[in-house]
């Protein structure tokens, strides 16, 4: 199958630079280091092997893309604005779009502006980074859930897992609600307090009074999403994300980097929405809500 990337960032490039280094072939949208990847390739500094991408199909605009079976789309969902004049140049009529993106509501928004394209979530659990031109830096884990939101193509949707994990990504499929909000029960607790203490996820677990709160903001997220009647996640999973985050690298999760590098942050979908909808629902997001006050005094 053909793979195009939109957001050739540490999301995009990673598990786009796995599939081309596997031998599928990858079509890449660059933007700030267009210039330098077509010149000197794409290097993946990986703790499973690093490997280095010496011809890329690198463009600077998706008009001069071509049509693409699946998409991934690695972009900040503050940029999804953009995504009607990114996308269309890519699709055909059987294309799937698999959004690697953080949040909840992100499918549904998605869909109003692509009402017949097939979408998937892409819910990547990985420290990956990119701070410089053509260069990205794959630190821990980097595994890959796929929720279906509207592939009504199930042979299709198991060629694109297959195609993951035969690139050496640890890749499984998980029911859509499930999976968004699994991955927002490391995500809400994580991306803003490492932003609102200027610190990262090591020393907020070091702390025991952090510590307790990162695992009180996790069962925020768990509570909420069983009020709404998700199925599959309970306390037990708060425990194992907090397990795992102890065996993690010391990290700065996506917000912190955007705060540092004074880039908007990603609170409307990693915040808002879910509390929003929790809120629909009649389960109240309190010491998130706060978090989310805290979060846009910072940004503003």
């Amino acid at each position: 199958m053909r793979y195009g990337i939109i957001g050739t960032g540490a999301i995009g490039g990673y598990y786009g630079g796995k599939l081309a280094h596997s031998g599928q072939e990858v079509h890449f949208l660059f933007h700030k280091d267009y210039d330098f990847v077509r010149e000197n390739g794409l290097q993946v500094d990986s703790c499973d092997g690093s490997f280095h991408l010496d011809h890329v199909n690198a463009y600077a605009s998706t008009a001069d893309m071509p049509k693409c079976d699946v998409v991934l789309v690695g972009l900040k969902t503050i940029n999804n604005h953009l995504l009607p004049k990114l996308l269309s140049p890519l699709l055909h009529e059987n294309s799937v779009v698999v959004l690697i993106q953080n949040g909840i509501g992100v499918e549904a928004d998605v869909q109003q502006m692509f009402p017949n394209t097939a979408l998937i979530a892409g819910l990547a659990f990985i420290c990956s980074a990119k701070t410089e031109p053509g260069r990205v830096n794959h630190q821990c884990y980097g595994s890959i859930n796929l929720g279906n939101y509207s592939c009504k193509d199930e042979r299709l949707f198991n060629t694109i897992l297959n195609d993951f994990t035969n690139a050496g990504i640890r890749a499984g499929s998980a029911p859509y609600e499930e999976a968004r909000w699994k991955k927002a029960v490391w995500n809400m607790p994580f991306n803003g307090m490492t932003v609102a203490l200027n610190t990262q996820t090591d020393l907020l677990l070091q702390h025991p009074d952090t510590r307790q709160l990162i695992r009180d903001l996790m069962m925020e997220v768990i509570d909420a999403a069983r009020h709404l009647g998700v199925t599959g996640i309970d306390e037990s999973f708060a425990d194992k994300m907090i397990e795992t985050t102890d065996a993690m690298t010391p990290y700065s999760p996506s917000m912190k980097l955007d705060f540092d590098f004074h880039r908007p942050m990603e609170i409307h979908y990693i915040y808002t929405r879910p509390i929003e909808i929790a809120r629909a629902a009649g389960f109240r997001m309190a010491k998130l809500e706060m978090l989310e006050a805290e979060l846009r005094f910072l940004q503003g």
